[in-house]
């Protein structure tokens, strides 16, 4: 190999390593603006600037909570809907605290990325009465402690946070403060409001409250433009000038009203209190939007958005910041897509190129994990073995009037310094694509950019068994090749072959649940048990007639109580009488309850379900033609034989109280030994 022409490469990485080590000056901490509703105003202004003039913005966000019970963690066996179910409950029942916000411009003449990082503190505060209710939201004790640890600022979020109102709160808030019935709640006598309420119906009044209008706003002007020091007087003696003379109430500018009749006064001050009222409620409901401006303008900007792992970011965006997030997935991706019509999951990026993912060794693809092995110069400051890094992009960070492209690394899990992080990722997940920022003009929309196109708009809903959501349609999005590298393969599942069980008793476990249905369907009967909580599992039958003879024989065995049903091989399952059974579609209907209890049993029940066993559709008219077959064939099996003779009788028979169960015993053996010997001949 000719190392020679490496050596300026290497040389100059190590000469800035060698500056560096024995520099006596220590690198400053990471520049970071935090933001919160005391310089909310003024931020938001230049952020404004930034995002117009960024390429690309990156987002981050920090939360209350993940899941708000055991059962609503991304399983395997969750289907492709019931996984946006599971985002969704997540984003409705937690709160945001931080929201990262950095825009990254690239400067050609530095060749580099110029980087805002904006660190919001967000809190959900009522600013205006919209109804009697204050908001609600969970808290996870894992998240909690974990924002502890890393020295989240809670009194700031809860003292100082920025509050906000989405898209549908903001309509709620117009209806309610700006109404002709808002003009009551003025300080006016008992004649103005009796004259208010009448509407104006005759065309005279109409047009003398407009004209009236125009002329309190030209008299505003004149005030404005002029700052007279005293009553002026007016060159024109006409009607209407008479009838308005400026005077000076309490050292203030004020109008005289001359010459009008008392419905005509009346009619001007409906007026002017109706414009106050809706001036100040304008006010009341531009300053109660708060956060949300930032949504509108990364949204109205039509920039490339830029998340890792991010399905639950946007899910968060839609539910606090645009509207209640709808039922289906196909419903949410509409709305993202029309307001953020370009998103990039950086942890699709990293998953879709094999190049990628070697220089990644296959380790995790967390956010930390992805910054420290892609942008190693950016996160470690050559602080270890240099001379193995490849050069990355270059980013530089501007905070007010701080420039800096050298700091300790920052403080992570802060929502700005994660999505600065997110940034930089992206940033060189790009050049490994092939994207030469070096020939990167103002005028390039990286939107646009052909070698991103294959990877926009897709987020893992699921990164457990790499489900993908395409936000363009709402469909399920197969996984590009090579991205299989670092999670390990998942069998297929046919969720019609899949029943729910729960309620059953708590010393059963998932392989002794399988074993009772083995002994009754046959050894090959079920394929796989998956624990979903300590009440309940899926059992996946080898074949859907399984399922359905399952939940068939089932419902006999609870129905009929006799002997058979003692000894039969499901009993130890249905012992207690509690035992629930249904359909994967159940399973989905309790998901999207926003009900939450921590176990699944209880979850059902809070939902309404009441029955023991859901039958298929097609199953119920045959429900109880077909079952007592699968009873005496299941007593037909040597093991249940054997039970039956080697009970003692005798013993049962002495014993008057179990006399009639006894009989049942003796003739439902000599059923199915007839059985028996009818099939042998």
């Amino acid at each position: 190999m000719n190392t020679t022409r490496h050596w300026p490469k290497r040389a100059f990485i190590l000469s800035r390593a060698l500056s560096r080590a024995f520099s006596d000056t220590p690198s400053p901490t990471f520049p970071l603006k935090h933001v919160t509703r005391s310089n909310f105003d003024s931020a938001l202004v230049e952020l404004r600037s930034h995002v117009r003039a960024a390429d690309f913005v990156a987002i981050d966000m920090e939360m209350t909570g993940v899941t708000s019970a055991p059962w609503r963690e991304s399983f395997e066996f969750d289907r492709f809907d019931i996984r946006y179910l599971k985002v969704k409950d997540s984003a409705e029942k937690f709160a945001v605290l931080q929201f990262g916000v950095c825009p990254f411009r690239w400067d050609s003449l530095k060749q580099s990325f110029i980087a805002h990082p904006h660190n919001f503190f967000v809190f959900p505060r009522q600013e205006i009465p919209l109804d009697r209710t204050s908001y609600e939201f969970l808290c996870q004790t894992t998240s909690m402690d974990f924002l502890a640890k890393y020295q989240f600022d809670f009194n700031a979020c809860i003292h100082e946070g920025i509050s906000y109102l989405s898209r549908g709160q903001e309509d709620d808030a117009r209806k309610r403060l700006i109404s002709p019935k808002g003009d009551q709640l003025t300080h006016l006598s008992h004649n103005l409001r009796e004259t208010m309420d009448l509407p104006l119906v005759r065309v005279a009044d109409v047009l003398f409250t407009e004209r009236m209008k125009k002329r309190l706003g030209e008299w505003r002007d004149d005030l404005l433009q002029n700052r007279v020091g005293g009553p002026q007087e007016e060159k024109v003696p006409d009607d209407l000038n008479q009838q308005f003379r400026t005077v000076f109430f309490k050292m203030r500018p004020a109008l005289s009203l001359d010459g009008f009749t008392s419905h005509q006064l009346s009619l001007i001050r409906m007026e002017e209190v109706k414009n106050d009222h809706q001036r100040s409620a304008e006010m009341k409901i531009n300053a109660a939007v708060g956060f949300r401006h930032v949504i509108d303008l990364l949204s109205s900007e039509n920039k490339l958005i830029v998340g890792h792992n991010c399905i639950l970011d946007i899910a968060h965006v839609h539910s606090k910041f645009l509207a209640p997030l709808p039922s289906t997935a196909e419903e949410f991706v509409s709305c993202v897509n029309k307001y953020f019509p370009s998103i990039i999951d950086t942890k699709i990026l990293l998953n879709a190129d094999y190049t990628l993912q070697r220089k990644m060794k296959r380790s995790s693809t967390s956010l930390s994990s992805a910054f420290s092995l892609l942008c190693p110069e950016i996160a470690h400051g050559f602080t270890r073995n240099v001379l193995s890094y490849e050069p990355c992009v270059k980013v530089e960070v501007h905070v007010d009037e701080m420039r800096s492209s050298n700091w300790n690394s920052g403080a992570k899990h802060e929502a700005g310094y994660d999505a600065f992080m997110t940034g930089c990722v992206f940033a060189q997940a790009c050049s490994h694509l092939g994207i030469d920022f070096q020939l990167h003009s103002p005028s390039e929309n990286l939107t646009q950019n052909e070698k991103l196109q294959k990877h926009m708009n897709l987020l893992y809903l699921s990164w457990i068994n790499g489900d993908i959501i395409d936000l363009r349609t709402g469909n399920r999005s197969a996984e590009l090749s090579g991205s299989n590298m670092i999670r390990k393969p998942y069998r297929k599942i046919l969720f019609k072959n899949i029943v729910l069980l729960w309620g059953f008793p708590s010393k059963l476990k998932p392989s002794m649940i399988r074993d009772c249905i083995c002994k009754t369907l046959g050894p090959s009967s079920v394929i796989s048990t998956y624990c979903i909580d300590q009440t309940a599992v899926f059992v996946q039958f080898s074949k859907a007639e399984l399922a359905s003879d399952f939940l068939n024989l089932k419902e006999t065995l609870e129905q009929s109580n006799d002997a058979i049903s003692h000894l039969h091989p499901l009993s130890q399952l249905l012992e207690g009488g509690n035992t629930r059974a249904a359909s994967y579609e159940t399973y989905k209907e309790i998901c999207a309850s926003p009900i939450s209890k921590v176990l699944f049993a209880d979850q059902a029940e809070a939902v309404g379900i009441k029955w023991k066993t859901e039958l298929l559709p097609s199953d119920k008219e045959e429900s109880h033609d077909n079952t007592r077959s699968h009873l005496e064939s299941a007593m037909d099996s040597p093991q249940a034989v054997q039970k039956s003779k080697t009970r003692n009788t005798e013993d049962v028979v002495n014993d008057s109280s179990n006399k009639r169960f006894c009989d049942d015993i003796i003739d439902s053996f000599l059923k199915v030994e007839k059985i028996r010997r009818t099939t042998n001949l």
